[in-house]
This record gives structure tokens, C-alpha cells and sequence, in this order.
């Protein structure tokens, strides 16, 4: 196993409450990170995030994740896979997340760990693809806290 760790954070124009069900809620997962979701929030709970609901089961998103740990309020663990893409990096349910959540004043900071990363060709393309894809993740919590839910059909973008 690689002993890379990914990190992202932003601050975000909310109460620390509001960032958790943001993450732990169906209707707050949908309001800046997918379409929709299946959650237990519960040790071995499912956390899946599904980004295309057209595509077929298997592939629509983070589906056989699940809950690591968690502190009501200030931590998020869950299992994460790769995009169907990279078949090989997928089917291994290498990676993990672990969120962050800490209040600052009048905002809360949030801070993303991804680990788990496999050597390689493909270890390499998956950890870049994330370093990417966690920056327009968290972009889209803060910005949907300032501006609404992000629009599912025309998705807002960093940098737009």
C-alpha cells in the first residue's frame, strides 16, 4: 500500500451542524455532491454516493462503500472506490476518506483525507483524478451554501 495521502480543505459559510448533514444526509449530499445517495450512518452503514443514476447498477457511483467511523458533528470515515474506469482500482475498494469538521468563528473548516493509494500506472491515474475531483467536491459544499443546491442539470463548476 502507498502511503500518499491526498489532502484538501475549505472553509465554508456554515455551522459545523449544517457541514454534517451536508455529508450524512440524503437531502444534503444531494445539495453539492450527487444526484443522490444511499446512507446508513452507522458503523458498516452504506455510504454510497450515486453520481449516474442512468448507468447500470455497479456503476453509478460509490456503491459498496461503507462507514469506517464517525464523531456526530466533527468526523466522517467511509470507504471510497475508484470511478468505473479503472476497473482493476475499483474492484480492490482500496481507498478511504476521512472528513474534518471543525468551526472557525463564523465559518467551518472541512478538511478532506483520502488514503489507500496502490502503486502503478493506474494508482497514479486514480490518485490525480481524485486530487481533482475532492477540489470540485468541496468547492461545490461551500458554494452551495452560499448560493443553494447545486442544479444537477447544469452542474456549477470552480472556476466558473
Amino acid at each position: 500500500m502507498n502511503d500518499r495521502i491526498l489532502q484538501k480543505e475549505v472553509y465554508v459559510h456554515a455551522s459545523a451542524d449544517e457541514i454534517w448533514r451536508a455529508w450524512t444526509t440524503v437531502e444534503g449530499v444531494k445539495r453539492f455532491f450527487a444526484r443522490d445517495a444511499r446512507l446508513e450512518i452507522e458503523a458498516g452503514g452504506r455510504y454510497e454516493i450515486l453520481f449516474d443514476l442512468e448507468a447500470p447498477p455497479g456503476k453509478q457511483g460509490s456503491e459498496k462503500c461503507t462507514i469506517l467511523s464517525f464523531v456526530p458533528g466533527r468526523m466522517l470515515s467511509f470507504t471510497w472506490n475508484a470511478p468505473p474506469k479503472y476497473e482493476k482500482s475499483r474492484r480492490q475498494m482500496a481507498q478511504w476518506v476521512v472528513i474534518l469538521i471543525e468551526p472557525k468563528g463564523n465559518k467551518t473548516k472541512v478538511t478532506l483525507y483520502e488514503l489507500g493509494w496502490k502503486p502503478g500506472k493506474e494508482g497514479e491515474a486514480v490518485y490525480r483524478y481524485f486530487d481533482r475531483a475532492w477540489n470540485t467536491v468541496l468547492h461545490r459544499l461551500a458554494y452551495s451554501f452560499e448560493h443553494g443546491p447545486i442544479d444537477w442539470k447544469n452542474p456549477w463548476r470552480p472556476g466558473e
